[in-house]
């Protein structure tokens, strides 16, 4: 009989300034970061949910009770518990793709390092420094949102993602294009904020020559999304309708985007990832990697995930100090507008069990073994 231990850590990471998006406010993060220790070593997962479903449909207590209580009795039936296993064996249960996310995750962690293999190679990525964006939260008012937008593009960061929602849109947009110039790489997130009844709004923002406007309509909505890309030059870019390859494949059957953001956290993992990346370069479709204010036990995976080829956009994988003074790994920083892909098996992440101690909330420990 073989088996394996779980942990899940509820910590509290404070914010080095508050994020204020179309939906929210976040001084600090709160999230749930899975241990799995298996027969022959161990792996570390970070689990996207909120304390409440303000992004998602899931939320931080919901994922802990169903990762406990059903997903893992699940995966004890006696066959060798791999990432591809738990997978495949996680797709009968509907939706929960946060919490299935941080199952398979830490499960391939634990395999790649035991191999000593690194999740990029593993993923078919090239190890290369990865350019990467900065997503600005809204501002209390435009000469606040410029002194940002400064601060960030004297760090290096080669593309700025504003968020926006009805009333703060035209105005900022078109005082950081002032500011900045037309080389600026500039591009919109709305988080869904808007309406059919709003696309003159959105019409306006062409002549700002946005890299890309992201899901301004509601996640189901995706013909709103394919009639509005008739109607406009900027490219439309999906986010939170993106939750899968089944979905991204509807999308792109309608002309809903013309660009992805592929989360993995939010399309259960990174082999549904890969697949999603794989779809959209067939299809001549870019793609970007997209974050949830991650710690360094996420960041070091998506940098992998990044590298795959079909990323040819500026990744959303801020530097640790855009969000943490501490973090609960090493430190991923900017060199000429690029984070480098972590050495070492597995993610690479390097989790300081006393950084991640002192902000620790909460720590459950379930014993999951696989009878023969």
């Amino acid at each position: 009989m073989t088996g394996a231990r779980v942990e899940l850590h509820t910590a509290r990471m404070p914010l080095v300034r508050p994020f204020r998006t179309s939906r929210a406010v976040e001084t600090a993060r709160e999230l749930v970061l899975l241990r799995w220790i298996g027969p022959d070593g161990e792996g570390w997962s970070e689990c996207a949910a909120d304390p409440a479903p303000i992004f998602f449909g899931e939320y931080l207590e919901g994922t802990k009770h169903v990762i406990e209580h059903v997903l893992l009795p699940l995966l004890a039936t006696g066959e060798p518990i791999t990432a591809a296993y738990a997978h495949e064996t996680m797709r009968q249960v509907p939706g929960n793709v946060l919490a299935k996310a941080a199952v398979e995750t830490a499960i391939l962690d634990a395999e790649l390092r035991a191999r000593g293999m690194p999740l990029v190679d593993y993923l078919g990525g090239v190890r290369k420094p990865i350019p990467v964006g900065v997503s600005v939260g809204i501002a209390t008012g435009v000469p606040e949102l410029l002194e940002w937008v400064a601060g960030y593009l004297d760090d290096g960061y080669r593309r700025v993602k504003l968020k926006i929602r009805p009333g703060w849109d035209l105005e900022p947009v078109a005082a950081v294009r002032r500011a900045f110039g037309d080389d600026l790489l500039l591009q919109v997130d709305a988080n869904q904020a808007y309406g059919t009844g709003d696309t003159h709004v959105l019409r306006a923002l062409d002549e700002f020559g946005l890299l890309l406007l992201e899901q301004p309509f509601a996640a189901g909505d995706l013909v709103a999304h394919a009639r509005l890309a008739g109607r406009i030059t900027t490219p439309v870019c999906l986010d939170e309708s993106i939750t899968g390859l089944a979905s991204t494949a509807t999308a792109l059957a309608l002309g809903a985007a013309d660009v992805v953001n592929i989360k993995p956290a939010r399309v259960g993992g990174y082999l549904e990832a890969r697949a999603i990346h794989d779809l959209c370069r067939a299809q001549g479709v870019p793609v970007f990697c997209g974050g949830v204010l991650e710690t360094g036990v996420g960041r070091a995976a998506n940098l992998a995930l990044a590298a795959l080829p079909g990323f040819t956009l500026p990744a959303d994988i801020s530097a640790t100090s855009r969000y943490y003074t501490n973090d609960i790994t090493q430190p991923f920083e900017l060199a000429d507008g690029c984070i480098e892909v972590p050495a070492g098996p597995g993610s690479g992440a390097v989790v300081d069990r006393g950084a991640l101690e002192s902000v620790t909330t909460d720590v459950r420990t379930m014993e999951l073994r696989e009878e023969p």
